[in-house]
């Protein structure tokens, strides 16, 4: 071959290359959100899947993060079991291979050259310079630890630890409540930890595993403490660990527990590890890995990993975005589809032919935007999560709103699976026994819980007898106007089962949200200094009421915690939901122009925050007063200030990719009115997307004229699978089977679109109940 054909075949092989499109893997940052709250999980784990195996790290004042991750400080090991976008559970079954004289509970490393990819985590661990990287499956987890030279190398294996371990009995500490370690062999180790508490204040709940490796281990070792905690503060008491000889080791409450494998490595060795998890049964965690992890291949591992988030990935294709927001997309997709998690044939509770999934953490948060983009783009997976959630009611009695570690705990608002199930039927999904979704629906509602944090719905006698829940219980207004929401579900899914003495009366209790809506209540006067001149305040608020019907002091906490009227809201949000009856809420605030004026003031004046669940469909319901120029500035603003690709992208709790999801919602161009079948046109961000609806199905999304600047924000006409689309809105049931949304943008407000004619709510003139 010439010099000259030479150059030309490698000039030719460049640019085939440069013209292959990158894997949509590639664009997947799982560091997005880590920092400032996002709590996002660092690992290697597949689309819902039971295992996340990842690190768990302590920051530089040795405190340990609740969630696993840290920017800053040592790592403390690798476990097994993680959340994401949350924290205060889980962190089980900890490994950390280190060199030189062993010490349980004090073998934290700094780390170096990190790196995160899907199905891949990598660092090197500086105190015993020893590489550790990490793979998964969905029940395995495979680790690889390239050692230096070293006559004293170890595995170490730590049972006792998990996340907000407490040291008390706190509120929302996790505790390990006992185990039991077994060396069945030099390169064996099985056993179980049994934890309770976190987040969800949950009971007991057991991890088995089987530990097996290919290191040359020469000793095995048991280590225990001595029956006390040794965590009295941030650094543990090291005197209270004994280690033995002895293979076999059982220990109760708060104790220490874990195994120490002792071995002699050459320079650059690397030893594997690999870890079945049940929590069934050990020989369910050694079966897992049979099935899942039959060799010590971490490579073949991530390659599968990587295999299952591009074939989630290829729902959406984007064109003409940037580079930061494929970055922001996808990675926000991987989010969103951490959690909850599949352990169909892992539930040790009973036998059931249906799904199985965990931590629904929590629905609360879910409903509202992550439940509608899986309908939308994983439809199946959305229908096994509802079907698992009435195979739980159908065992447990209820539906939960949080449930993990197989325990159902913590209930933050109203019912809110209400909502979920009726979005699933509303927009058609198959395979779901609706008449046992009904009755799922009706115990909400009508049943007293015996525990009113946990299950059902808090305050339900008098929300029943008197309409509203009195301030004698937690969290009224905000259970008021969520429970009129769900009773509307409630009545969606009635009617379309023909049960019409259902529907009506579910129907008449959705207008409940108005029993606490005080009309003569004003806030917000104001004086604007620079144009001399009072602005005026706004009438109509919903506030406490005492179980006689006087109303009781308006509330005005800014953020309301589980003791508080509203729960992580205000007043300025709370009195605006009622995304079943909009129209009604304008005309109590006033009319149409009042309502847009309000909703102004409430994003100007530091009263929407965009950081939790209750104002994220605050931008979309200037829909409802014929403004949707103002949800185009809004929605840009927010995204350009408070979301990005970096490790503070996220602006809260991402809560199972709750942000996430509303992110891609708003992202593409439309959002979801959770229940109702409905989407509320926003703006695009990008020029053109293309969306797998189901079925071989796809939308194609095309914003003409926009550009990367934003300054094309205004939708200016709309045309909907071929024909015109002149309202803010449109069904799922036009976008089901596929279609063609094209949007002509602008840089300045349409005169005449999106004015016309609102999106339905219950008080509209002919309104009907089933369509």
């Amino acid at each position: 071959m010439t010099k000259q054909t030479l150059a030309l075949a490698l000039l030719l092989a460049s640019t085939l290359h440069a013209q292959q499109p990158k894997p949509l893997t590639s664009y997947i940052d799982p560091y997005i959100g880590v920092d400032w709250g996002g709590n996002t999980f660092i690992g290697s784990a597949i689309p819902f899947g039971m295992v996340k195996l990842g690190p768990d790290m302590e920051t530089f004042d040795h405190r340990p993060s609740g969630f696993g991750y840290s920017s800053t400080g040592s790592i403390l090991g690798f476990s097994h079991t993680h959340l994401s976008g949350a924290q205060g559970k889980y962190g089980n079954i900890l490994v950390m291979p280190t060199t030189g004289d062993v010490t349980p509970l004090a073998i934290a490393s700094p780390r170096e050259k990190e790196t995160a990819q899907p199905g891949y985590y990598a660092a090197t661990l500086t105190r015993y310079n020893i590489r550790a990287e990490l793979s998964s499956t969905r029940r395995t987890g495979i680790h690889r630890y390239t050692f230096p030279a070293s006559q004293n190398a170890h595995l170490t294996l730590d049972l006792e630890h998990c996340l907000s371990r407490g040291n008390s009995q706190g509120w929302e500490d996790q505790h390990f409540v006992g185990g039991e370690v077994h060396v069945t062999n030099l390169h064996e180790i099985t056993g179980i930890g049994r934890y309770s508490g976190g987040w969800n204040r949950g009971g007991e709940y057991r991890v088995y595993f089987v530990l097996q490796t290919d290191a040359p281990v020469t000793t095995a070792r048991t280590w225990t403490g001595n029956g006390s905690n040794p965590w009295k503060d941030s650094i543990p008491d090291t005197s209270t660990i004994r280690i033995t000889n002895d293979h076999n080791a059982t220990v109760n409450a708060e104790t220490p527990i874990g195994a120490i494998l002792d071995f002699k490595t050459s320079a650059q060795q690397q030893v594997h590890v690999r870890v079945g998890i049940s929590f069934v049964s050990i020989d369910q965690a050694r079966n897992n890995l049979r099935e899942e992890m039959p060799t010590y291949d971490l490579d073949a591992a991530r390659r599968n990993v990587v295999a299952q988030w591009q074939k989630q990935l290829d729902t959406i294709h984007l064109s003409g975005a940037t580079e930061k927001q494929r970055r922001m997309i996808y990675t926000a997709i991987y989010h969103t589809m951490m959690m909850p998690v599949d352990r169909t044939g892992e539930n040790p509770l009973w036998q059931s032919t249906e799904p199985y999934y965990d931590d629904y953490y929590a629905v609360w948060d879910t409903f509202r935007s992550s439940a509608p983009f899986l309908t939308l783009v994983a439809p199946d997976r959305e229908r096994d999560l509802v079907r698992s959630l009435l195979n739980i009611y159908q065992h447990d009695g209820y539906m939960p709103d949080a449930r993990s570690g197989n325990v159902t705990g913590r209930t933050q608002g109203g019912s809110n699976t209400d909502v979920m199930v009726a979005d699933a039927y509303v927009k058609h999904l198959p395979g779901i026994d609706w008449n046992t979704a009904l009755q799922a629906m009706i115990k909400n509602a009508e049943v007293t819980p015996a525990d009113l944090q946990k299950e059902g719905r808090g305050g339900i006698d008098d929300y029943n007898k008197l309409g509203y829940v009195t301030n004698r219980d937690e969290r009224s207004g905000s259970r008021t106007v969520e429970y009129s929401n769900d009773d509307y579900s409630i009545a969606e899914v009635a009617c379309g089962l023909g049960k019409d003495d259902i529907a009506k009366k579910y129907l008449a209790r959705s207008h409940n949200f108005e029993n606490l809506w005080d009309k003569n209540l004003e806030e917000g006067a104001d004086v604007n200094p620079r144009a001399k001149r009072s602005v005026p305040g706004f009438k109509g608020f919903t506030r406490p009421k005492n179980p006689d019907g006087t109303w009781a002091a308006p509330n005005k906490d800014v953020r309301g915690s589980w003791w508080s009227f509203f729960y992580e809201g205000d007043e300025w949000t709370y009195s605006l939901y009622a995304p079943h009856d909009m129209r009604r809420i304008v005309e109590l605030s006033g009319g149409p122009e009042e309502f847009a004026r309000r909703l102004d003031y409430t994003f100007t004046h530091g009263h929407y925050d965009v950081s939790n669940e209750p104002g994220f469909l605050l931008p979309m319901l200037y829909a409802w007063s014929s403004h949707p120029d103002h949800t185009a500035d809004v929605l840009r603003l927010t995204l350009e200030k408070w979301f990005s690709d970096t490790r503070s992208g996220i602006p809260g709790n991402d809560d199972s990719g709750a942000m996430s999801s509303w992110l891609i919602f708003n992202t593409l161009g439309f959002y979801p009115v959770a229940g109702q079948g409905i989407y509320i046109l926003g703006t695009p961000a990008i020029p053109e997307s293309t969306i797998a609806v189901g079925n071989g199905k796809t939308l194609h999304i095309v914003a003409k004229n926009a550009g990367e600047d934003g300054l094309n924000r205004y939708i200016q006409s709309a045309t909907l699978n071929g024909k015109p689309l002149n309202n803010t809105w449109f069904r799922h049931a036009d976008i089901a089977n596929g279609g063609e949304l094209i949007l002509t943008m602008g840089s300045s407000p349409s005169a005449t679109w999106g004015k016309a004619t609102p999106p339905p709510s219950m008080s509209d003139p002919g309104f009907k109940l089933c369509n």
